[in-house]
């Protein structure tokens, strides 16, 4: 696999000299500074491919390149963002960049309730809390009828969460699930995320998997010209919330995502964390089933508890079985002589990090630099292994 690192461009913490100190040879990147729904002009694309290549990495991932609110519900201006999406695809297939990461979650992108949550050694880890989030749902954003979208245990747990919080607490928690997790679309106010999610009344599952597969008829063409493969990301947390429709969280999905457009540069991102955050993902099956179509991948591993909350374990422990997932992702590089990008997806905040801000939960340097080790052990040994 060809190991990279995501960087967030001239502000990020962790530079591009670091990234390759830790042995990624590329990294995955995308054009932050330019409004959703704009289009990444050819000159500023050189430019910063430029500035990649000089410190001695590729660029051939972007993740991502932002599906608009307009778009997933095509309404307002939705159709001169899908024009300006097409051309950001034609002058990125111009810079040779071969694979477009993005994802069709409404509203909200990849959500969290803890950004540093405590673990027995001392790093912290991202957690997503059901109870939490409820208490948020249901005590702070105070969303019509949101009690009847959790069960008995977790409202009793929210409950409890939310009588005990202190007014710090709370906001941190409203923080972490609305000021938007790097990489996401957008940031809200409680108003504003509230008119969001009413933005989406008359769009439910069905709907809504019906305007990915508009969205995918209108770019696919335009991707496949330019050679760039699409791959959407899992939802992440993979279940419903908000009342809003999640429709890529599981195996059926990925099967219907491809039935509806069936085209070779039509894919997946593989995300261990996101699929691996359900119980009846099997993500070997998934590998085995769908690797032709596997096109980027996202390391991660979760542990789950009962209530299907969870937290961001080391990357080879937890519920996701990393070794034998790895091990079918090089049996699918082999099988269709291919090459997938990967990258070592968040990591703790540990050691010297633990001294610095924040400045983008789950992409520390030192958590990534060692999950992208021991990824590549196992990789090393498995490769070892098969060439006895």
């Amino acid at each position: 696999m060809i190991q990279t690192m995501r960087w967030y461009g001239s502000k990020d913490p962790v530079s591009l000299q670091d990234i390759r100190q830790a042995g990624a040879s590329g990294v995955v990147h995308a054009m932050h500074e330019i409004k959703n729904g704009e289009v990444w002009s050819l000159e500023a694309l050189q430019k910063r491919k430029t500035k990649i290549e000089a410190a001695g990495l590729e660029w051939k991932v972007v993740e991502s390149l932002p599906i608009t609110e307009a778009m997933k519900t095509r309404t307002g201006n939705f159709k001169q963002h899908i024009a300006n999406y097409k051309a950001s695809l034609i002058n990125l297939g111009e810079i040779g960049v071969e694979v477009v990461c993005y994802n069709f979650m409404p509203v909200l992108d990849w959500t969290r309730t803890q950004l540093a949550y405590p673990l027995e050694n001392g790093a912290t880890a991202l957690r997503f809390d059901w109870s939490h989030l409820a208490a948020f749902d249901c005590f702070i954003l105070k969303r019509k009828n949101a009690e009847q979208d959790y069960n008995d245990s977790i409202l009793t747990e929210a409950k409890r969460f939310f009588e005990q919080a202190t007014s710090e607490d709370k906001q941190q928690l409203e923080d972490a699930i609305i000021a938007g997790l790097p990489g996401s679309e957008e940031g809200y106010t409680l108003a504003g995320l509230q008119k969001a999610i009413d933005s989406y009344s008359a769009i439910d599952e069905r709907k809504a998997e019906e305007h990915l597969k508009l969205f995918l008829d209108e770019v696919l063409p335009t991707a496949e010209s330019s050679g760039i493969a699409m791959a959407i990301h899992p939802d992440d947390p993979p279940h419903p919330f908000f009342g809003l429709p999640r429709i890529m969280s599981k195996a059926s999905d990925i099967k219907r995502l491809l039935a509806d457009n069936d085209n070779a540069y039509n894919g997946v991102t593989f995300c261990t964390g996101s699929f691996g955050a359900r119980a009846d993902n099997d993500l070997v099956q998934i590998v085995k089933g769908y690797g032709k179509h596997i096109h980027f991948v996202h390391l991660r591993s979760t542990k789950r508890d009962v209530n299907g909350s969870f937290y961001e374990d080391n990357h080879l422990d937890g519920d996701v079985p990393m070794a034998a997932v790895i091990y079918e992702l090089l049996e699918v590089e082999k099988q269709y002589s291919k090459q997938i990008p990967m990258r070592p997806d968040h990591g703790h905040q540990m050691l010297d990090d633990l001294k610095k801000p924040l400045a983008h939960p789950g992409y520390t340097a030192i958590g990534r630099l060692k999950g992208l080790a021991e990824i590549r052990g196992v990789i090393n040994g498995i490769e070892f292994m098969q060439n006895r």
